[in-house]
């Protein structure tokens, strides 16, 4: 079993940013493809990032391209999401997941953190 655990979530402007970090039990952490989600209430879940094993290839929403960056340290058993120029619609928990497959497909990741809170005000 895999324990995901996500942090750094608050409170900021609209146009400021946050770095969320997300940590991993797995000792083979980087046989993992990682990813972040994120949900508001009454939505589904919805892809925000994935990160290949090694790092050498990222993946973006078309909403969020451009403004947040993923990348991980395998030797800390973490992965990030750096969050620049923050909307309010970025408002939402974002979850962090540990997979065995590169994708945006919720189905792909089998361990989830409990989510941290993000909200962006105007």
């Amino acid at each position: 079993q895999v324990q995901v655990a996500e942090s750094g979530g608050g409170l900021v402007q609209a146009g400021g940013s946050l770095r969320l970090s997300c940590t991993a039990s797995a000792r083979t952490f980087n046989n993992y493809f990682m990813g972040y989600f994120r949900q508001t209430p009454g939505k589904e879940r919805e892809f925000v990032a994935a990160i290949r094993r090694s790092g050498g290839s990222t993946y973006y929403a078309d909403s969020v391209k451009g403004r947040f960056t993923i990348s991980r340290d395998n030797a800390k058993n973490t992965v990030y999401l750096q969050m620049n120029s923050l909307k309010p619609e970025d408002t939402a928990v974002y979850y962090c997941a540990a997979g065995g497959t590169y994708s945006s497909r919720e189905y792909s990741y089998d361990y989830w953190g409990q989510g941290t809170q993000v909200t962006v005000s105007s």
